[in-house]
């Protein structure tokens, strides 16, 4: 085989059902491979789109997610969802075409070093010929979903499509490697004599699909969880022990809880989301997490490095009386939390927004959520229940997210209903793909707060006493039409409106924009910068 058919098959036998991103001319063997393979090739309309959809597809696959973009300025494009896939800890191949090994160190259009822009933002980074594509195939795949998960980028030179490939070999099989936990006294000793435990469970256990552990584990010892925004959606708003959610609106409430506390759990918890030290009373730490992470030498801190999977059991095999949390310590704090929404708004705003989503959108809905200050309401407030699923970015935090993620999950999840929550500084960013969701017939509800100002800067430099300048996007309405690029168009300025539209809006078989005109004062009393 050729390396671009060695490339589609490998891809094939390893369930790959999709390739993100926009061709160049030496790209053209590997679509045709690929589509030889029943493979599809998604085009983007910007290969940054291709990379979050390539993430996204690995957190839902779990299965790497692959992009491809072409020399120079596709490379970089590509890069930036490709450091989203990093920091937010997903799955991802990407494929560059590069100039051959001759012409690297020449003066050549639109050549760039791939290796060195891709280095400090994957996993690992190299390039392949048609001797070396089987063992780097291989390595790629090991590579990208060992923990934490990752992108690998692989380089195409220009030169070896359409070669023969001198060496292949197998699939390597899955090394079983069962870790043995063992709890040290001093550990043991902390687990048991705590009183008051507080849980802080993150990025790494959602991933590592603990919710069953979870619920039986706090049937028998009833303590306050904390989430990390990234882990929404591990254990249900409705559980008794459920006290909120870390870092986003209202999270200073956590307080009540935190001040209470005799030690704290970390329970694959990801600092990069927030680091300990930002939020941790001052009492011993444990923290389990599958890689040992970096501490400030205050923290009085035990790691044990193991899989997040079975640890609950474990701790519950060495913990013999339940803690002496009450009930009412824990919901009390929860519903401080919640409170902060039941406020009667004078004008339509971010609150009445997400109380109506909440309470008329599909109980079974999948929903991405981009950057700004609505994604703190969302994080804290968005209802997951037991059916829903939200994607976000954290550990990266870029604007322009929503979009693209929520055309990877209409993909991937054809049978559930999707939607996405942008501001209208995210929607600018990522608009073009609206012609993707189109010419794909996704029926995605596309839902942009427009408040006309990028609001979490504003905010922050109010803080700051700084005054308000370049925040304001548009000194009209952002869209103003009835359709945008060929989407259907809905403007909504009442709360009355938005629950008219969205108690009958699914299921859709064409992508929807729903344009809310709000006034963004909620967000100030509510996101905690």
């Amino acid at each position: 085989m050729t390396v671009a058919e060695y490339i589609a098959s490998e891809l094939k036998k390893r369930g790959i059902k999709y390739v993100f991103g926009i061709p160049g001319g030496p790209s053209l063997a590997y679509i045709k491979a690929f589509k030889a393979e029943g493979i599809r090739f998604i085009l983007t309309s910007n290969e940054a789109a291709a990379g979050i959809m390539a993430d996204v597809t690995g957190r839902i696959t779990g299965l790497p997610g692959i992009c491809h973009a072409t020399f120079g300025p596709g490379a970089t494009n590509l890069s930036t969802g490709i450091g989203g896939a990093l920091l937010d800890r997903s799955p991802v191949i990407a494929f560059t075409s590069q100039v051959p090994a001759k012409m690297k160190r020449r003066t050549v259009q639109m050549n760039i070093d791939h290796q060195m822009l891709f280095e400090p933002i994957t996993k690992a980074t190299t390039e392949i010929n048609n001797e070396t594509i089987s063992d780097v195939l291989n390595d790629a795949f090991e590579l990208t979903m060992a923990e934490y998960p990752g992108p690998v980028h692989i380089g195409l030179p220009s030169d070896q499509a359409d070669k023969e490939v001198t060496v292949t070999k197998n699939i390597r099989d899955e090394q079983n490697t069962e870790t043995q936990i063992e709890l040290d006294s001093e550990i043991l000793d902390l687990l048991r004599y705590s009183k008051k435990p507080v849980l802080a469970v993150g990025l790494t256990a959602k991933r590592a699909q603990i919710k069953g552990e979870l619920n039986a584990f706090l049937a028998k010892f009833p303590m306050p969880v904390i989430i990390t925004p990234m882990a929404k959606g591990v254990i249900s708003e409705d559980n008794d022990c459920y006290a909120g959610v870390l870092f986003h609106a209202a999270s200073d409430k956590l307080n009540e809880i935190l001040q209470e506390a005799d030690l704290v759990i970390g329970l694959g918890y990801d600092p990069v989301e927030y680091n300990y030290e930002a939020w941790m009373p001052d009492v011993p730490l444990i923290h389990f997490n599958t890689i040992r992470t970096d501490m400030p030498d205050h923290l009085m801190v035990r790691q044990v490095v193991a899989p997040v999977r079975g640890i609950l059991p474990l701790i519950e095999a060495v913990v013999f009386e339940p803690t002496a949390w009450r009930k009412e310590e824990i919901s009390e704090c929860r519903h401080s939390i919640s409170r902060m929404l039941m406020k009667n708004s004078t004008s339509f705003g971010p609150v009445d927004v997400i109380n109506t989503l909440n309470e008329y959108l599909p109980g079974n809905l999948v929903l991405t959520i981009d950057v700004g200050s609505h994604i703190h309401l969302f994080g804290q407030y968005w209802r997951t229940g037991n059916n829903r699923t939200i994607f976000m970015t954290n550990g990266w935090s870029g604007m322009g997210f929503g979009i693209p993620a929520a055309i990877g999950a209409a993909l991937n999840i054809p049978d559930k209903p999707v939607a996405c929550v942008t501001g209208d500084g995210g929607f600018l960013m990522m608009c073009g793909e609206i012609v993707t969701a189109r010419r794909l017939n996704l029926g995605i509800l596309f839902i942009v707060l427009a408040d006309n100002e990028l609001n979490l800067i504003r905010l922050k430099e109010e803080k700051n006493e700084i005054k308000d300048f370049n925040t304001e996007l548009s000194d009209q309405s952002l869209l103003g039409e009835k359709t945008f690029l060929g989407t259907p168009v809905i403007r909504c300025e009442s709360k009355t409106e938005l629950e008219n539209i969205v108690s009958k809006v699914y299921p859709l078989d064409e992508p929807l924009i729903l344009e809310l005109l709000i006034d963004p004062t909620d967000y100030k009393d509510l996101v905690v910068v």
